[in-house]
């Protein structure tokens, strides 16, 4: 029924959030609701279009978001890496990202990582990869580049190229436009053939980093 009155504890089921955060939203008036009493009420009918309400702001917002990989790197966050297996990489680089402040759970970020690439590989041709995940525990979109000095050769990229350069991402289970864009935005910057030579010739993490944001 739309006109269904609910309680907290079902709004918050409902949500998929805490029971405390409803109540907050209720107290400060940023959800639909009314007392009944001293109790909480909430009208199904009012919270599913409030929630698609906010739903479409932040697809607009994320449509109006640009790409500034400054935002999303930091020279700490580029690591160089010594693997020929796809699987050592992966773990290497999730450890480097997880130290991003925007990740809460290190060993769900690197779960499921491995569980994306065991689905389809992340290899996309030209010797690069772009392992990446949605998660309710990121906070925000947030990167880390890995770059090899070996053949990594069995990610099965479609040209048969090993891959040498990856670009891990992750980002917040609601940023999915800006998560697309992220990575549509790397796999076009990628095919400069002048840039994945210097990135691979580069010395340390900041000359990688200074090439990434020109």
């Amino acid at each position: 029924m739309e006109d269904e009155i609910l309680t907290i504890e079902e709004v918050a089921g409902y949500l998929r959030v805490s029971d405390r955060t409803v109540y907050e939203w209720a107290q400060k008036g940023e959800i639909p609701c009314g007392k009944i009493g001293t109790a909480w009420r909430f009208k199904k009918s009012e919270i599913k279009n409030w929630v698609d309400s906010r739903l479409s702001k932040n697809a607009q917002a994320e449509e109006n978001i640009s790409v500034k990989i400054k935002n999303i790197l930091s020279p700490e966050r580029v690591v160089f890496l010594d693997h020929t297996h796809k699987y050592d990489a992966i773990v290497r680089l999730s450890e480097n990202l997880a130290t991003a402040p925007q990740i809460k759970d290190a060993g769900e970020l690197k779960n499921e990582l491995l569980k994306r690439e065991e689905l389809m590989s992340t290899a996309i041709g030209r010797g690069i990869a772009i392992p990446h995940v949605r998660l309710s525990s990121v906070t925000d979109l947030v990167m880390s580049v890995g770059i090899s000095r070996c053949d990594i050769t069995d990610f099965a990229p479609v040209d048969d190229i090993p891959v040498r350069i990856l670009f891990m991402i992750a980002a917040a289970y609601n940023q999915h436009s800006y998560y697309l864009k992220t990575l549509s935005f790397f796999s076009t910057k990628l095919k400069d053939a002048a840039l994945r030579e210097a990135l691979l010739a580069a010395k340390d993490s900041e000359e990688v980093y200074s090439l990434l944001v020109k």
